[in-house]
């Protein structure tokens, strides 16, 4: 039996893309149950930069282009969650406890056509625009947590985005 404790946290990036009414993307995981919905993410290649990373992940999972996106806002700091004890040594080749990610909050500039979840190696089966207070309600239980910080930490520029008034502060 693995000990969680001793294993490291996976650095991966997470994407939370507003659209011009102040919702937000989740799509459903192809390889899960039908209720796990989530943002886009992904794992921080050695040497990469995590703002790299999400711009990338973003392509990867949604076909969303770079330049139908723009910067908001950069979480100060990297939040985390745990796997279930039930999920440790099996995701992940068994290498992590969990994810250590950092967060972006982008603006999507683009329409619904730019958007197509038919990539290379597809991850969600389904997406949508959703309401950011409904994203702890979608979101599998022991991601709960962490879906809640990102969106204290994101509260400002979504009640900025619901009034129509979302600065675009970059950093």
């Amino acid at each position: 039996m693995i000990d969680p404790a001793t294993l490291p946290y996976r650095p991966c990036a997470g994407i939370m893309l507003l659209n011009r009414q102040g919702q937000v993307f989740v799509g459903q995981r192809i390889d899960s149950t039908p209720e796990a919905w989530q943002m886009p993410q992904g794992g921080i290649d050695p040497g990469e930069d995590a703002r790299d990373t999400a711009v990338r992940e973003l392509r990867e999972e949604t076909g969303i282009a770079p330049e139908h996106v723009e910067l908001i806002a950069t979480a100060p700091a990297d939040l985390s969650y745990d796997l279930p004890s039930e999920m440790v040594g099996k995701v992940w080749k068994g290498r992590y406890r969990g994810q250590r990610q950092r967060w972006f909050l982008f603006r999507f500039l683009g329409t619904d056509t730019d958007v197509d979840i038919a990539t290379a190696h597809p991850e969600f089966r389904a997406w949508r625009w959703i309401d950011p207070d409904d994203l702890p309600h979608m979101i599998v239980p022991f991601k709960r947590d962490l879906y809640q910080q990102v969106l204290a930490v994101f509260r400002p520029h979504l009640d900025a985005a619901a009034a129509g008034t979302v600065p675009n502060r970059g950093g």
